[in-house]
């Protein structure tokens, strides 16, 4: 009997961020730092390259909460943010200050469309932390989903 309530499991979470570091070495990307989240939250792994700075497991955290939070990839989050500040900020002190709003926030569907959990990277440009993240989602067989 399928799962009423699918979640991304630790080792997908593993496989996730095993992808996310190789298109980072694929890339020449500064230390990464992945964060795979469970749909309700709740952090399923978590890995850091050597050279990391000290926020980087925070802030790859708070660009896959945010993405849970709010229904959005971080992307879209960051977009809404210049365009209604106050609400985002708003939400951002319902979540205790724990939303990253740039893009690196991604969230992962299964093969049915339910929603599974996020992956949120950091450690080099947004723009390439979205990609490697876009590119770990679909290497693992689900589906990404930015905005």
């Amino acid at each position: 009997m399928p799962n009423a309530n699918p979640v991304i499991s630790l080792a997908e979470a593993k496989t996730l961020i095993a992808s996310a570091l190789d298109k980072g070495a694929e890339l020449g990307l500064k230390p990464l730092t992945v964060a795979v989240l469970d749909n309700g939250g709740c952090l399923k792994a978590l890995e850091c390259q050597d050279g990391a700075s000290i926020l980087r497991p925070k802030i790859a955290f708070g660009k896959a909460y945010g993405a849970l939070c709010v229904g959005l990839g971080s992307r879209a989050l960051h977009t809404r943010a210049e365009q209604q500040p106050y609400f985002v900020s708003a939400i951002n002190a319902l979540a205790d200050g724990a939303l990253v709003p740039v893009a690196g926030g991604v969230l992962i569907r299964d093969e049915s469309g339910h929603l599974i959990g996020a992956i949120g990277i950091t450690g080099d440009t947004s723009d390439n932390d979205e990609a490697c993240a876009v590119a770990a989602v679909t290497a693992s067989g689900f589906t990404p989903e930015t905005g």
